[in-house]
């Protein structure tokens, strides 16, 4: 498509593509629901001089109140196709496809991998960048290849598992290539297997159930009632589940710092094996033993009453105060027990602001 036939429009409001609800307009926007439209709205962008950022379902995404001056992306791209593949199944997604429709087509076919993943907001595109994992599941577990349009060379290109970089929360999209690819579709291998129920809220949960041999299914089920508990599944109607889900990434510290953090709090500290001598400790536990429990509000912007890692817009609030009251919490835990928590949103339009570059920061 000629890039002069893009429909490109301007002043785009972005708080309402969000799930927190914050930020200011688009300058340019466009939507993307072919893979040619990504490659055309490059061009428009490269003569123009305008910075491109993409944007998927919204979900994990902290807009500046003066909004993005440059062309927002959103990617639209759908699509899904299931090929056998050595008795596993290759799940090709479009990156605009909503990433819970695709956990429940894979379950309701019998395919493992992703049931944990149940539940989560946003879109196939985002799950690569970020490494997508809850209750002892990650999508770098399962994908095969993503496909991506190179900003440099202006070309697509397949990149495969092993040229991810994953790491916990983490993949090169987000780390040393962070800007460069805008990720066009994800292939998933996944096997014809028994569910993975290993998280203890999640055993407890399936016990409740009386489902001592659970099917996938009955894990998709389990999980969503858990992150609907925890206000981590999006209700329009619920400000409490005004937010980007969890704002913080669950520290992982020494083996010496979790029983020193379990001295402090006069308790065990929880925590899941992370390597040899390393422990991950929940933050959601570090950030209520730090005194800001669940509930605890200042003004426009709290945290939820259903889980500490949620920072909800309780109405109103602007981005200013979000990264406020986000600084706050982390300096908390910081006072508390020394622990530096790093969040999980990508700030958008925020380049040197002060408090989000303290949140993003690891440590002093």
């Amino acid at each position: 498509m000629p890039s002069d036939n893009l429909q490109v429009r301007e002043q785009v409001a972005l708080h309402t593509l969000s799930t927190l609800g914050v930020g200011g307009p688009a300058r340019w926007f466009l939507t993307a629901t072919r893979p040619e439209h990504v490659s055309a709205a490059h061009r428009w962008a490269l003569d123009r001089g305008v910075p491109v950022f993409v944007l998927g379902g919204g979900s994990n995404i902290v807009i500046a109140d003066t909004g993005v001056d440059g062309l927002v992306l959103q990617m639209g791209i759908g699509g899904v196709t299931t090929t056998p593949d050595g008795g596993k199944t290759l799940l090709v997604a479009g990156a605009g496809e909503p990433w819970d429709r695709i956990v429940d087509l894979a379950t309701q076919r019998g395919l493992a991998g992703i049931e944990c993943l149940s539940g989560i907001p946003g879109t196939v595109g985002g799950t690569p960048i970020q490494n997508v994992g809850a209750y002892g599941q990650e999508v770098a577990d399962v994908i095969d290849r993503v496909t991506v349009f190179d900003r440099p060379s202006s070309e697509f290109a397949e990149i495969q598992h092993d040229q991810c970089g994953f790491s916990y929360r983490m993949s090169r999209f987000k780390a040393q290539d962070q800007g460069r690819f805008i990720v066009c579709g994800v292939t998933f291998r996944l096997p014809p297997a028994a569910p993975r129920a290993v998280y203890p809220d999640l055993v407890a949960e399936l016990e409740t159930r009386g489902l001592r041999s659970p099917g996938l299914l009955d894990v998709r089920d389990a999980v969503r009632a858990i992150r609907r508990r925890k206000g981590m599944v999006l209700d329009d109607d619920d400000p409490d589940t005004r937010s980007v889900g969890s704002f913080f990434v669950n520290p992982i510290v020494t083996v010496d710092d979790q029983e020193r953090i379990s001295a402090l709090a006069g308790t065990r500290a929880p925590g899941f094996v992370a390597g040899e001598g390393r422990v991950k400790i929940p933050a959601a536990w570090l950030i209520e033993r730090s005194g800001l429990g669940r509930g605890h509000a200042d003004g426009r912007v709290g945290i939820s009453s259903k889980h500490p890692l949620a920072i909800v817009n309780r109405g109103g609030a602007t981005a200013r105060e979000v990264l406020q009251f986000a600084a706050r919490v982390k300096r908390a835990v910081i006072d508390w027990c020394g622990v530096w928590l790093t969040t999980e949103p990508v700030f958008v339009g925020l380049e040197g602001d002060a408090d989000a570059g303290f949140l993003q920061k690891a440590r002093d």
